[in-house]
């Protein structure tokens, strides 16, 4: 019995460990899609924030353990180079062997053109919050065109990366630069409940190709994420019907997918990008908007200087809040993006609601 003893022990051994598959290695861009791979990974892994919470995902250094995360990852999800444009040549460079999904090049993102003025019209929500039916890809054809044909094979080829290390600290000056830098589209598509839906599922069906071991985990994580979201999307729609309507100001564009989603349009931004600020003349143009439309609300974000914000609101009885799309204080993790929403509509509602 003794000779047999050695071999079975070793086989026991070996069963117990292909019956906990290892999650595979997971980097991702920004937290609020961290937020979205951390829900379908539950119960199986937990992936790796490359963006620290609080940093400008625009322009960022990566720290060792970052650039380690990337460089052992199995899978890189990033919403594309029009968010991250130092990011392509880095995952080209540490994980070149990964497979990479780029959010904004799925077939189920919607995206929407870079707003460029300071003022936005009516015209500009047309779509009424809800329509989102249409045929996006005309919006991003020309990004598609070069780095976003998301066949998952080809994709880590990192095709990509090529022509999107932007000189990103040129086009800093006036705003139809900035929009360039953005590649003609709005990079904030997170910020849809319904491309984050798509999302889950697209998360869900790469790491099951990457782990076939967990896939019904990762399909039944992404199907309860997708109701969940589905949930939220109600609780917003009742918590902002009685402020629909009223007039407000962000400081910098990075809401109109919200805006669309819950038909709740700015009047305005006071900067186009959170990397630039904002010209006396945009200054100026934002302030006249503020009094002729009798703006209730003027909304910041943690990391911008309140000065600006009090230049635009003096003279006027607009209020001020703060809205945080990154989610720049809360712990990362699956319940991170839910409550970066959640956040973004009570602040609003506040705001507007006096």
């Amino acid at each position: 019995m003794s000779r047999n003893l050695l071999p079975l022990t070793l086989t026991a051994s070996f069963l117990a460990g292909a019956a906990i598959a290892e999650a595979p290695d997971v980097a991702v861009d920004i937290a609020p899609v961290h937020s979205l791979v951390a829900r379908v990974m539950a119960d199986v892994g937990q992936p790796s924030l490359i963006v620290a919470p609080g940093a400008s995902p625009h322009e960022f250094n990566l720290r060792p353990s970052e650039a380690q995360a990337l460089q052992d990852a199995a899978l890189v999800v990033w919403i594309g180079p029009g968010l991250t444009p130092w990011l392509g040549a880095s995952i080209e460079t540490l994980a070149g062997g990964a497979e990479v999904i780029t959010l904004s090049g799925l077939d189920g993102t919607t995206t929407l053109p870079t707003r460029e003025g300071a003022l936005f019209e009516a015209h500009d929500h047309d779509h009424g919050g809800h329509d989102h039916d249409h045929d996006h890809a005309e919006d991003h054809d020309e990004a598609h065109a070069e780095e976003h044909d998301h066949d998952h094979a080809e994709e880590h080829d990192h095709d990509h990366a090529e022509g999107h290390d932007h000189d990103h600290d040129e086009g800093h000056d006036h705003d139809s630069e900035e929009a360039h830098a953005h590649g003609g589209h709005d990079p904030h598509m997170w910020l849809s409940p319904e491309n984050a839906s798509a999302w889950l599922t697209a998360i869900a069906d790469a790491l099951s190709e990457a782990d076939p071991d967990n896939a019904a985990t990762y399909a039944a994580n992404a199907a309860a994420g997708r109701e969940e979201l589905a949930a939220l999307s109600r609780e917003i729609e009742e918590g902002l019907a009685p402020v629909r309507g009223n007039n407000f100001i962000v400081f910098h564009d990075a809401y109109q997918y919200f805006e669309q989603s819950f038909g709740i349009p700015a009047s305005g931004a006071i900067s186009l990008s959170d990397a630039t600020d904002p010209s006396p003349a945009r200054i100026a143009e934002v302030q006249a908007r503020v009094a002729e439309l009798g703006v209730e609300c003027v909304l910041s974000e943690p990391q911008f200087s309140p000065g600006v914000v009090a230049a635009v609101m003096d003279g006027t009885e607009a209020r001020t809040g703060v809205l945080d799309p990154l989610g720049a204080d809360l712990e990362p993790g699956p319940g991170l993006y839910p409550q970066v929403l959640r956040n973004l509509a009570s602040a609003l509602a506040e705001c507007l609601d006096g």
